[in-house]
């Protein structure tokens, strides 16, 4: 059984990163084996890696149905509980209605989604983590998670890529 290594290579730039990542792919190396870090905002397209899915919009559309649900029963429930008659008007008239289903079905959406984004990122995360002070610098990293018979393998293309540098990764409390 062969021993599990981490790489961590460092990059200056992006473009030498998203090359790294294709040879990497082309050495075998499934996208679950790596991960970019950036301190700067990083789209899948712009490394050619895999659209990640997220449930943020489920739970989102969940948000905004119990919100419209809340919002529903504040403006045609609730008047119909206590009911006032004021000048032949409907209990629960639809202009007024229909703004505050408005507003509690956004209300809804932006709790959940705040919710949703907040549990999917694991955050806050309390476990050690893989990183590099050069990172806060605007530069890229590649964590590689491979066997340790293909280190040098591995370690040798990315500095052909243009690696700055290639160090063992090990995870330490932030």
């Amino acid at each position: 059984m062969t021993e599990q290594k981490s790489l961590l290579a460092v990059f200056h730039d992006l473009e030498p990163a998203a090359d790294a990542v294709e040879q990497l792919r082309r050495l075998g190396i499934h996208d679950d084996h790596m991960s970019v870090i950036s301190g700067v905002p990083v789209t899948e397209p712009m490394l050619g890696r895999p659209h990640q899915w997220t449930n943020v919009p489920r739970i989102a559309m969940g948000g905004a149905a119990i919100g419209m649900a809340v919002g529903i029963a504040l403006s045609f429930w609730a008047p119909n509980m206590y009911a006032i008659r004021v000048g032949g008007q409907p209990f629960a008239p639809v202009p007024p209605a229909i703004i505050v289903i408005f507003e509690m079905t956004m209300l809804g959406m932006l709790l959940s989604t705040f919710l949703g984004v907040f549990l999917d990122s694991f955050f806050p995360n309390y476990r050690p983590l893989h990183y590099v002070p050069e990172i806060s610098d605007g530069k890229f990293a590649i964590l590689v998670e491979c066997s340790s018979m293909d280190e040098t393998k591995i370690t040798d293309m990315m500095k052909k890529m243009g690696a700055e540098s290639v160090q063992d990764a090990e995870a330490q409390h932030l």
